[in-house]
């Protein structure tokens, strides 16, 4: 099994030494890395560091502002660069009717565009998108039935939620792209994978059936990114045993 691994995981390790932190996951077994936070130092070096690790740049999580007209030349040349085909929208704040229909307009002008670069746009959730919002919309129904753009599903944010992620991956099947495969107990308290009580092994399961990414995140960084990373593969290669 291939797993990616969120990088914002180890974000204190990227911040200490990118590189040092991309040969880290590459050793533990992830053979993919998700990225966050934007292009710095460049693209073309965290391309050359990857390359390095041997790791592939699965996405990236890449806020909608350099989706801009003025900026969108720039986000897809650094995609290219990356060799990445899968920009995802981490979240945005959707908290209003005129927010959610601006972020619609713009998803739905910005999608064709990149597609005909090679990109699919994407959209990652947390559990905010499943409660109303100031004006009563239910944010994730409105990207899902307003858009085409396809979905990262955060399965621990959306069982926070009180959503079955079991349910919505079979009712979602050919809009996902990926999953965040991540665990935490209710309330929003994440935790390593198998030490929380989200369906992780289910949602494994279903994921590998179904032929999905399962990008790995871990954010609470107890005690380090690294260890936590370790600890979840550990878990991954355990339900492979």
């Amino acid at each position: 099994m291939n797993y990616g691994i969120q990088m914002y995981s180890l974000r204190d390790a990227v911040a200490a030494d990118y590189h040092q932190a991309l040969q880290t996951v590459a050793a533990q077994g992830y053979k993919m890395a998700e990225l966050f936070g934007g292009m710095q130092p460049s693209a073309q070096i965290i391309r050359q560091w990857a390359d390095e690790a041997g790791l592939t740049i699965s996405g990236t999580h890449t806020g909608a502002d350099a989706l801009t007209e003025e900026k969108l030349e720039k986000t897809i040349e650094d995609h290219h660069t990356l060799g990445c085909n899968l920009l995802i929208i981490p979240g945005h704040d959707l908290s209003t009717k005129e927010k959610l229909d601006g972020f619609i307009a713009l998803m739905n002008w910005v999608q064709p565009i990149l597609a005909e670069d090679g990109i699919t746009l994407a959209y990652h959730n947390h559990s905010h998108e499943f409660v109303p919002n100031q004006d009563g919309q239910i944010i994730y129904d409105e990207i899902v039935s307003r858009t085409s753009m396809k979905l990262e599903l955060d399965t621990y944010w959306a069982y926070n939620a009180g959503k079955d992620p079991l349910q919505m991956m079979d009712e979602l099947k050919d809009r996902l792209v990926a999953i965040h495969l991540k665990d935490g107990c209710m309330g929003g308290k994440g935790m390593p994978l198998g030490k929380g009580t989200a369906p992780v092994k289910q949602v494994w399961q279903k994921a590998k059936d179904m032929g999905l990414v399962m990008v790995v995140e871990s954010e609470t960084q107890q005690p380090d990114g690294p260890t936590e990373t370790g600890e979840c593969i550990a878990y991954l290669h355990s339900l492979e045993g």
